[in-house]
């Protein structure tokens, strides 16, 4: 069985425990680029040289500050959200390609688009070019999005699997706590007006690509995927080093845990089902699977989870600081600090999700957030109104109170919604559809990210 599986695979030097820490350290990897992404653009939309660059505004000095005037939002949030049509067209792509060819082979593709996207993006010079750029990288990240998530839960045991994925998410919000200092780092050299203080950045994320290319080749495949091609004795022992093989109790559960994968790949195979993207959005010819079902619960859960209003927070924090009275450089520093306190709280999803399950997960997670986003709007209008009337000092009051009401809006979210929309359609889907399954997951998601960061710049500058 082994001699069919490079000699260089991790799987022939880990097992068990090891194994999955291993592999879910290569998922993390891509989820950290994810993240860094995804806090890339808060910073970006920042720098003086990126904003004459793409045309969108003009910088003053306030009170020493360079302080971005936008006068296009619309270009600047098209810029921001082509990204994510870019994943939505990933995704599609990365779910057929992963039921196809396979997981590690379509997390390699996912990385070459990356890669390509963000050498682009680096060497973009004008808003033209940049959008085009964003839309590949966007293609990269989709199709990483569609599979990462399924490769990580298909080889991770059931009674761990939302830890580890919770796991891999602080993780995610490490890449955005990284690109947020990066960027807060760089607004100081040469005054903040350098193309390096946005170029870099940007380029900094192929690095994070290109590890990931270099090592995925090193990690088994799905088991379950492996089965469902026909690949059983690769399957068979693959699963025995997930689960062990060393006690007799040990490869009783391997085995009866490849006996299940067996059946149930066998009963997918004995029915009659249209899987192509659009039967699986009706449902059509689906019987008691229900596809058409799931794929709209796993859609509008992750569309529900951006209308939380997270995206607007990660990619404009500095602005909606400054809206609650802070300049221009204190909202930078504090949209980092929120983004830490954000960080360690997706720590409290490791110890309760598997415990409390996926719903009441997602039910406290909304009360608090709800709350918090209510009292932080209103605090921020608050600020507003106390500054048009020369109230300096109620407006600082009402301002840190808004700001304090953001870093428990976020660490709610992290605790909660961050990382059950992205578990759970890994978990509903049929093994013959479970990449195409999870890529409508990412597909909602993207719907929401664009929808969201699109919108609220354009929102809150016609406010003020």
């Amino acid at each position: 069985m082994s001699d069919k599986i490079s000699s260089w695979n991790v799987a022939h030097r880990f097992e068990k425990r090891q194994l999955l820490i291993a592999i879910n350290c290569a998922a993390a990897l891509s989820i950290l680029m994810f993240g860094y992404d995804q806090g890339l653009m808060g910073g970006v939309n920042n720098s003086k040289n990126y904003i004459d660059l793409m045309k969108f505004g003009y910088t003053k000095d306030v009170d020493g500050t360079p302080t971005p005037i936008v006068t296009n939002s619309l270009l600047q949030g098209g810029i921001v959200s082509v990204y994510y049509l870019g994943t939505l067209f990933g995704a599609l792509l990365g779910g057929w390609v992963g039921d196809r060819i396979g997981r590690i082979r379509s997390i390699a593709l996912g990385t070459i688009w990356g890669i390509v996207g963000a050498c682009l993006q680096t060497s973009a010079q004008n808003h033209n070019w940049m959008i085009c750029a964003r839309a590949v990288n966007g293609i990269g990240t989709g199709i990483l999005n569609a599979i990462i998530p399924v490769w990580a839960t298909e080889t991770s045991e059931h009674t761990s699997r939302g830890q580890f994925i919770a796991i891999e998410f602080t993780l995610n919000i490490f890449g955005v706590v990284i690109a947020y200092w990066m960027e807060f780092g760089l607004s100081f050299i040469d005054g903040g007006k350098s193309a390096f203080r946005w170029r870099f950045p940007i380029a900094f994320q192929i690095i994070f690509l290109l590890m990931l290319f270099g090592m995925i080749w090193f990690f088994p495949e799905s088991p379950r995927w492996l089965v469902k091609v026909g690949r059983e004795d690769e399957a068979r022992y693959i699963l025995g080093r997930l689960r062990g093989n060393t006690t007799p109790e040990e490869r009783a559960r391997a085995d009866l845990e490849f006996r299940e994968i067996l059946q149930t790949s066998e009963l997918e195979k004995s029915m009659t089902h249209d899987h192509s993207y659009l039967a699986m959005l009706f449902g059509y010819k689906s019987g008691k699977l229900h596809l058409g079902r799931r794929v709209q619960l796993v859609i509008w859960l992750q569309i529900m989870q951006e209308w939380t209003g997270i995206a607007g927070v990660t990619v404009y924090a500095p602005t909606i600081f400054s809206i609650a009275g802070f300049n221009a450089q204190k909202s930078q520093w504090i949209s980092g600090l929120n983004n830490i306190f954000y960080m360690f709280s997706t720590l409290i999803c490791v110890f309760t999700l598997d415990r409390i399950g996926r719903r009441w997960t997602l039910y406290w997670g909304s009360i608090a957030q709800a709350i918090s986003m209510f009292l932080a709007g209103g605090l921020s209008r608050l600020a507003i109104n106390a500054s048009n009337v020369g109230d300096v000092s109620k407006a600082s009051s009402y301002g840190a109170g808004a700001a304090s009401m953001i870093f428990i809006y976020t660490a709610a979210f992290g605790a909660t919604w961050l990382t059950v929309p992205w578990l759970y359609p890994a978990e509903i889907f049929p093994l013959a559809v479970r990449a195409r399954g999870n890529a409508w997951g990412v597909v909602g998601w993207s719907i929401g990210n664009g929808w969201l960061v699109s919108t609220p710049l354009s929102i809150y500058l016609t406010r003020m």
